[in-house]
This record gives structure tokens, C-alpha cells and sequence, in this order.
């Protein structure tokens, strides 16, 4: 119920809570209990629409993220980064040197270079 509130928008509602407690209640007893929510996505996805108000509940759920590991590590780096060279550089500088070090994996593909 608390879902089907948190989806409506004035008179436009994204899933029904009545028919999705329907739809969790018969694919409850058609799929078996140790599958993983995408699958169980994949044979609702098979069924051809017969899970409407359930497809949209567990897509939302399968976006969620579960922790906030990125922002964590986001302001752990941007403390180090601070912390060390606070003094010396503008808040430019600084936030510069955090995305960098954020996202490090992209980092190591640019081409620094000034002939590029």
C-alpha cells in the first residue's frame, strides 16, 4: 500500500496495491521460493504482461541501490584530498582533484596531453 501511495501523482497511479498483492500472491505459488528477483523479472517478462502491477514494483526495486558506497567513498576521498593540501588550493582545485579521485577507473583513460 505504502508503494502504491509513494508512486501516485494526483490522479495517475503507477501500480494498483490491490492487484499487486494479487499478482504477489498467485506468483508466490507459480515460482519457486529460492529464485532471485531478477529472474523471477525474466519469467514475468515471459508471461507476457500477466504481472503488470508486479513488473513495475520489481523493476523499482532492482534500481534501488542498497548502500550508498558511493557517496561514502566520495567524501573520504574528497577528506584525504583536503586534509593534505587545504591550505594551497581553491575550492575549484579541490573539488577538481575529488572527481578525479572518485572516479578513478574513468581517470585512467584520459589522455592528458596537451597535443590531443
Amino acid at each position: 500500500m505504502d508503494l502504491a501511495l509513494y508512486l501516485q501523482s494526483e490522479d495517475e497511479k503507477d501500480i494498483c496495491a490491490y492487484d499487486l498483492i494479487e499478482e504477489l500472491l498467485i506468483c508466490q505459488n507459480i515460482v519457486d521460493k529460492s529464485v532471485t528477483p531478477i529472474e523471477v523479472l525474466n519469467f514475468i517478462k515471459i508471461s507476457n504482461g500477466a504481472f503488470p502491477n508486479l513488473t513495475v514494483a520489481l523493476m523499482i526495486m532492482l534500481t534501488i541501490p542498497i548502500i550508498s558506497a558511493s557517496a561514502e567513498r566520495s567524501f573520504s576521498k574528497l577528506k584525504l584530498i583536503k586534509t593534505y593540501l587545504r591550505s594551497t588550493m581553491s575550492q575549484e582545485r579541490i573539488f577538481s582533484l575529488a572527481l578525479l579521485a572518485i572516479e578513478k577507473e574513468e581517470s585512467k583513460n584520459l589522455n592528458y596531453d596537451k597535443d590531443n
